[in-house]
């Protein structure tokens, strides 16, 4: 397996790995945590050459970022660690957002805490709060900036509008929002805006929460509790259904080219631009290994090509959130 490429994230500085790692699942959202595995595939993703992990607050209820601080602390000098604030969830699961600014001061150090650093190198707003201009919210984060708390910030699931209006009060580094083949609405607006501002892209969930991994073949699969069944129109039974035809179609391409369809999924993401960098999320070392390997995969215009033949944008039945109020704001 070759070194890892490195790419630019954004025009103020930051290089990482052309893959990052995606650490939420090891606390949350699919199906029972293993710790111990989960260390050991933070650590094999140290030798793989992945230098760019990506958690937040939130994920397991604050326990995502006590691992993640935990198992990486002897490679911290070598390593970016972005962490995100702003997403609360109250009893029963319901969700608020807080982008005040004395809450964001607040939820960082408590994020340094976790993480045991005493920087995050990326630090994200999960969603935007409607009810606080974004100029507040990102002025103070400029704030944790020139106190050498944050090195560089981002922003999550926001509009193109937002985020002009954010970068003329600091610039902003990447936006983190879900990108995959069967997830491109941000191809109309956002991402043209984040390369007129020299902004990174950072896609969560570019295996589109494993379906495009092609090794769910039923709903009936999913364990009880799991999120995307939860969040997500897409997975209700004759979404699914349709969704698997489509992937069934993806599947034969990359049979072809004898790699996986995760790997095609992945090199197509990363086939995008150079300022594109994704975070598959996974908790086990077998997968990460065969993610990884995607970074050596090379697509032709011919293969991108019938790629866009058999899953054209748009293609996915169901849209991605039952909710789609806390995006795109």
């Amino acid at each position: 397996m070759r070194p890892m490429e490195k790419r630019k994230l954004g025009s103020q500085g930051l290089v990482v790995s052309a893959m990052g790692l995606g650490c939420m699942g090891m606390s949350q959202g699919y199906g029972v945590a293993d710790e111990a595995e989960s260390v050991a595939t933070l650590n094999r993703a140290v030798e793989l050459g992945i230098d760019f992990f990506d958690t937040a607050d939130v994920y397991g209820n604050n326990r995502n970022e006590d691992l993640v601080g935990r198992v990486l602390k002897p490679f911290r000098d070598r390593i970016v660690i972005a962490t995100k604030f702003g997403n609360i969830f109250g009893p029963g699961g319901k969700r608020s957002v807080n982008g005040r600014p004395e809450y964001v001061r607040s939820a960082c150090e408590g994020s340094l805490k976790r993480l045991g650093v005493d920087h995050v190198d990326l630090y994200y707003q999960h969603r935007v709060d409607p009810n606080v201009p974004i100029e507040d919210t990102v002025g103070a984060m400029a704030d944790l900036v020139r106190h050498g708390k944050v090195r560089y910030l981002g922003m999550s699931e926001a509009s193109a509008a937002t985020i002009r209006r954010a970068h003329t009060v600091h610039p902003i580094t990447a936006l983190q929002s879900e990108y995959s083949i069967w997830t491109r609405d941000y191809e109309d607006e956002v991402i043209p805006t984040l390369r007129n501002l020299g902004i990174g892209f950072v896609p969560f969930s570019p295996l589109g929460r494993g379906m495009l991994s092609a090794t769910i073949r039923s709903v009936d699969e999913l364990s009880e509790g799991d999120m995307r069944a939860l969040i997500s129109p897409r997975f209700e039974r004759e979404n699914f259904e349709r969704n698997l035809r489509v992937v069934d179609q993806l599947k034969q391409i990359a049979d072809e080219k004898k790699i996986t369809p995760s790997q095609l999924a992945l090199a197509w993401v990363l086939a995008q631009g150079k300022d594109i960098v994704p975070i598959p999320g996974t908790k086990r070392r077998t997968y990460l290994e065969e993610n990884v390997a995607a970074a050596s995969v090379s697509l032709s215009k011919g293969d991108l090509a019938r790629i866009e033949q058999v899953a054209p944008k748009g293609f996915a039945a169901g849209a991605r959130y039952y909710d789609m109020r806390p995006v795109n704001i």
